[in-house]
């Protein structure tokens, strides 16, 4: 994919808003991707705390911008749109999990079916394309676990054929190890400048390759 002249839209939760970065005009992953690779426009819709899934139990209004609610208030001329969430969806709220035949909004699984479905009819000639949940510090919760996030997201996505970047397994940030936390994401979740950089690295290889 050329990426020079093309319009973009960034769909996110707190790491695409920049939460950790110390330069939030120009060192958030896809800033990175706009300065150095020619975008004609690169907009960022990420919001802090959002989920991808609906919550019956609603916590914040901040928080309850779930993202298939805020699909229809993005720019509608994007060539290309990336959406980076899920950790969120492991870390909080009331959404199960669900299972690959789920349609319905308040679980994870019916609500990647539905943001894909949404993502498709209002953008029918944009490159779409979804990245997986960085490793955390914790990924277990109970019985929750952030793989079964991560392989919704896989899963869903190869059902519409829609390409993923799966940060999960090729990030190369990994918050258990201390040395890659200290370097990377000293909070042990959110990436600081060095740790978007290689955001920015991965997803900039994988687009040209598309």
């Amino acid at each position: 994919m050329n990426l020079n002249g093309i319009k973009a839209n960034f769909l996110g939760d707190s790491i695409t808003e920049g939460h950790g970065v110390e330069d939030k005009e120009h060192h958030i992953y896809w800033q990175r991707l706009r300065d150095n690779c020619g975008l004609a426009e690169a907009r960022g819709y990420g919001i802090g705390g959002t989920r991808i899934a609906t919550q019956h139990l609603k916590e914040n209004e901040k928080w309850d911008q779930d993202f298939l609610s805020r699909v229809d208030k993005m720019d509608p001329d994007a060539d290309l749109i990336v959406v980076f969430g899920g950790t969120n969806d492991f870390g909080h709220g009331d959404a199960p999990l669900g299972m690959m035949n789920d349609r319905t909004p308040y679980t994870f699984y019916g609500a990647c079916h539905r943001l894909m479905q949404k993502l498709i009819n209002r953008y029918p000639e944009a490159q779409i394309v979804f990245m997986t949940p960085l490793h955390r510090q914790t990924e277990e919760k109970g019985e929750r676990r952030l793989i079964d996030f991560v392989r919704a997201i896989r899963q869903v996505a190869e059902y519409y054929s829609i390409p993923v970047l799966d940060l999960y397994a090729t990030s190369g940030i990994q918050p258990q190890v201390q040395v890659i936390m200290e370097k990377y994401c000293p909070d042990g979740l959110h990436p600081n400048d060095a740790g978007q950089e290689k955001i920015y690295k991965r997803l900039k290889g994988f687009l040209e390759a598309l």
